[in-house]
């Protein structure tokens, strides 16, 4: 790993232990006020962490997508679901940020083109969900957009034609991507890494850095959550750190070895399927 590269990991655990700090600050509190009761879902938490970033640290994306949907289907309350899911986000994307820094694959100039502007996105979009409006109704607007663009990546794969990577307007594409992901509760990975990839950038590169900058997204995000709203579920968030933290090496281990055709056709697989399902869920 070279020096830049080093220096991107440093930060990354710099923050991390920041956060960590108070969320044993968090925990205290409460087993002093309280106790400490594991409950019996802890474990399908746990379960849901794995799943969840095996699919993220593997495809680049997802993370948020499948960890709210596990947890509303073990009838986590919404509110819960979301809090948990963007802390627990900033322990899993550094863990996988961290083993894609190790093994290479990271593109610095792309990484440095999206990583200002999907902060500053989900800054705004934290505070805009937090503060000023329900995202629901945004949702199958971004799905249906999604699913056009995870057909068009499956077309690519199959005709094996690569357009000459473009990088124009990618800070934009950042910006979009925090800004969705904050108020649609994910968003990140399907709008950015299926961008990059449909406009040619190499899908292994192009999962490692979003990856890699995800985990600021998600730091800054969850910073400007915890403003404006209470974090005091502390089992939902374990379950899916613990759960997610031996997933995010093998992710990123897979995705240096599968070819870049079959990963294409991977990613589109998977943003149509969860871009239908969100669809459909948005009608009943």
């Amino acid at each position: 790993m070279d020096f830049r590269l080093r220096s991107i990991g440093v930060t990354m655990l710099i923050m991390k232990g920041l956060l960590i700090a108070f969320l044993l600050w968090t925990a205290l509190r409460s087993a002093t006020s309280g106790g400490i009761h594991l409950q019996a879902e802890f474990y399908w938490f746990l379960l849901a962490g794995f799943v969840a970033q095996l699919i993220d640290g593997a495809l680049g994306m997802a993370y948020g997508v499948s960890c709210s949907s596990l947890l509303l289907s073990m009838g986590v309350p919404p509110a819960v679901a979301s809090a948990s899911v963007h802390t627990a986000e900033v322990f899993t994307t550094g863990f996988s940020g961290l083993s894609h820094l190790y093994l290479k694959n990271i593109n610095k100039a792309l990484f440095l083109r999206i990583v200002v502007t999907g902060v500053i996105g989900a800054m705004l979009g934290a505070y805009l969900i937090s503060q000023v409006f329900d995202g629901g109704f945004i949702k199958p607007y971004i799905s249906a957009y999604l699913l056009i663009l995870g057909v068009v990546i499956l077309v690519k794969a199959f005709r094996q034609q690569r357009n000459k990577a473009s990088l124009r307007r990618v800070p934009v594409l950042g910006f979009f991507g925090g800004l969705m992901d904050a108020i649609g509760g994910g968003g990140w990975g399907p709008i950015v890494t299926s961008n990059l990839i449909q406009r040619g950038v190499s899908p292994r590169k192009t999962v490692g850095t979003v990856n890699v900058a995800e985990f600021f997204v998600a730091f800054f995000g969850t910073g400007v959550f915890m403003v404006f709203n209470s974090i005091d579920s502390w089992q939902p968030i374990m379950g899916l750190i613990l759960g997610g933290l031996p997933a995010a090496p093998v992710g990123a281990w897979l995705v240096s070895k599968i070819k870049p055709r079959t990963l294409m056709i991977l990613v589109g697989i998977l943003i149509i399927a969860v871009s239908a399902l969100n669809i459909v869920r948005s009608f009943t």
